[in-house]
């Protein structure tokens, strides 16, 4: 799932533990695929609602775009996604069990076509929050301590 990237959710990675991911297309208005190139967007709110049978991906914010005119969308409006049958099956399936959510991830272009990564989440705990950054900083500590220990040994051969 590539393309030239629009927006990545950050956040996703640490407040949710991701199980499985699914490339959407979606439906948009021609001003709001202009923004999208301009950029400014935000997906860190959004998440996947199931109307009616079908999936919508609802709190993405993209601004209106600066030379729209009287023509421009809004900005928080909810936008159809489109998925194959046995995608809507498993999506549905997976939502519906406790726990479990469905957010994007990623919104980028592949080729002309507007696409939205969504992930099957589910959310961390915060001690497991603290875990991983305890873990991290465990590992940027190593790093450096390596770093010195390799700019040391230079200057000794020399």
């Amino acid at each position: 799932m590539g393309g030239k990237v629009v927006v990545v959710n950050r956040k996703a990675r640490r407040l949710y533990h991701v199980e499985e991911r699914f490339e959407a297309g979606l439906v948009l208005l021609g001003s709001e695929v202009k923004s999208l190139r301009e950029g400014g967007t935000s997906i860190q709110e959004g998440y996947v609602e199931i109307k009616d049978g079908e999936f919508y991906l609802v709190g993405v914010n993209i601004p209106p775009y600066r030379c729209g005119g009287y023509a421009n969308h809004e900005p928080l409006r909810d936008r159809k996604l489109l998925l194959n049958s046995h995608e809507i099956k498993k999506l549905r399936g997976k939502i519906s069990q406790k726990g479990y959510t469905a957010i994007p991830l990623k919104l980028y272009f592949k080729s002309s076509w507007a696409k939205v990564e969504i992930g099957i989440a589910r959310g961390k705990s915060k001690v497991d929050r603290r875990e991983e950054l305890k873990k991290r900083y465990e590992r940027e500590d190593l790093n450096r301590a390596l770093k010195r220990s390799f700019k040391g040994e230079r200057h000794e051969k020399d």
